[in-house]
């Protein structure tokens, strides 16, 4: 029986990425999925902050902007178009918008250039737990064994039902038809039409994609558990704009939902969940993909770490405590992004009253910060504001800090040049540099970026460091 120290099921964008990371640590990984070859169909997805800052930290954001498009960092809340603030707390304060099969395929390439074994048409049907390890059942009657398992296989996840976890939520109550079609209408036409509709219909477009294409995107009052026509794109964008725009010889077209859950529990035993096998929700402002690439980047070395014997007891606990409450906060945010898209008087009311509030700087970089990520300060107990916040980009003696970053281990950064890290050398970097521009004599952080620890205390520092990365080497 084939033994590995991690199977992932699903190689979406999570599972790439978890994978990815995996590999860093020298963990023996394998990925599987059932489909035979990656989603053909381009859907257009935003990286946001945090996950372009992830990206960086792994020296694979270079990648990324050669095939995506750079976008101001703002007008996501709600489709509500306001310019994002200025300042904000972050080397890479965009949006790149980049089609999701290609961040896929990049994560996969790089998982695989660093030792990850992936298997398309295989899926999993079933696992036993034991004491130590996993047994993995495959749809063609393999058996694997595996130390840990996580489920990256999407809002129909087959390792979350197997699991019995509770997924809760609401059903979906509408949903939006995209696809990529021909149009037959002059440009000057459709732009003042698609201008004049999404007066009321603020996800409702069509914009021109390649070679006489089109992204046609209409949201629909119910749901269909059919695959969509052609006659219903027709149907639709008459229902909406009074013509069908003469659509024809579409490339792919689809349908989803509005449905908003959120798993009861991120972990059981051995096995763990991570992407939309713990979480769905509209696409209202585009965080899906982010949310789940930050939940392998956050799981990825706290796995690691059990798997190679250093990790403090309770450190896999840590995934689920930091990660469930965003997960909760992004689902909020995009239930209030939904009402204020209705096209009901009241939510067109409370839509027009918080247009009017985020012409304060303080409300719209809330609602920015909030999409984006960069608000997420994970509790790591009493301490300065820095402490659990992720930290930004910033240039050392040595060149960027997210260029030192690329292995994934932690990372001391001390100004004082006297603080050490002997007993975790092993696992945390050090740099000593006086000029850092950092609100700290010294700071600790975490492979994943966020801070564990700031000051100028050897002991105390000493504490963190046991907290975190376990141990000291003898």
């Amino acid at each position: 029986m084939d033994t590995f120290d991690v199977i992932i099921s699903g190689c979406g964008p999570t599972g790439a990425m978890l994978a990815a990371e995996l590999r860093l640590h020298d963990v023996r990984v394998l990925v599987l999925d059932k489909e035979t070859e990656p989603t053909s169909f381009v859907r257009i997805v935003g990286l946001h902050i945090r996950s372009l800052e992830l990206m960086a930290m792994r020296g694979l954001l270079d990648r990324m902007l050669e095939r995506g498009r750079k976008r101001p960092a703002g007008g996501f809340f709600g489709a509500i178009n306001k310019p994002a603030p200025a300042g904000l707390d972050s080397a890479h304060a965009y949006l790149l918008g980049i089609p999701q099969p290609v961040v896929v395929q990049l994560l996969e390439d790089h998982a695989i250039h660093l030792g990850a074994e992936v298997r398309r048409g295989s899926a999993v049907v079933g696992f036993e737990q034991g004491d130590d390890d996993v047994t993995v059942q495959l749809d063609d009657g393999q058996q694997l064994r595996s130390r840990y398992l996580v489920g990256c296989d999407g809002s129909r996840s087959t390792v979350r039902k197997l699991l019995g976890v509770g997924f809760p939520g609401e059903p979906s109550r509408n949903e939006t038809l995209m696809g990529e079609l021909e149009l037959d209408v002059p440009q000057e036409e459709l732009a003042a039409k698609v201008t004049e509709v999404r007066e009321t219909y603020k996800t409702f477009s069509v914009t021109p994609f390649a070679d006489g294409i089109y992204r046609v995107v209409i949201p629909v009052a119910g749901v269909s558990a059919e695959p969509p026509t052609l006659d219903d794109f027709k149907q639709q964008l008459n229902a909406i704009a009074g013509t069908d725009f003469g659509v024809h010889s579409p490339r792919w077209m689809s349908r989803f939902g509005d449905a908003t859950r959120l798993a009861e529990r991120y972990r059981v035993g051995r096995v763990l969940l991570a992407g939309d096998a713990a979480h769905i929700h509209p696409p209202t402002g585009g965080q899906g993909l982010n949310l789940g690439i930050q939940d392998a980047f956050n799981l990825s070395w706290k796995l690691a770490a059990h798997v190679r014997g250093w990790a403090p007891e309770t450190l896999l606990d840590t995934y689920e405590s930091e990660r469930h409450p965003v997960a909760e906060d992004v689902l909020d945010n995009t239930r209030a992004q939904l009402e204020l898209l209705s096209t009901e008087p009241g939510p067109q009311a409370v839509r027009r009253l918080l247009t009017e509030l985020m012409n304060f700087d303080q409300v719209n970089r809330h609602l920015i910060e909030k999409i984006t990520a960069i608000d997420i300060r994970y509790n790591f107990g009493e301490g300065p504001d820095l402490l659990g916040r992720h930290q930004r980009d910033i240039e050392t003696k040595q060149g960027d800090l997210y260029g030192l970053l690329h292995h994934g281990r932690g990372m001391l950064l001390d100004r004082t040049e006297h603080l050490t890290i002997d007993g975790w050398s092993d696992r945390v970097d050090y740099l000593a540099d006086p000029s850092a521009p950092i609100d700290a004599p010294g700071i600790l952080l975490r492979p994943d970026g966020h801070i564990a620890w700031l000051g100028d205390n050897q002991h105390d520092l000493n504490t963190h460091l046991t907290r975190w990365f376990g141990s000291p080497a003898s």
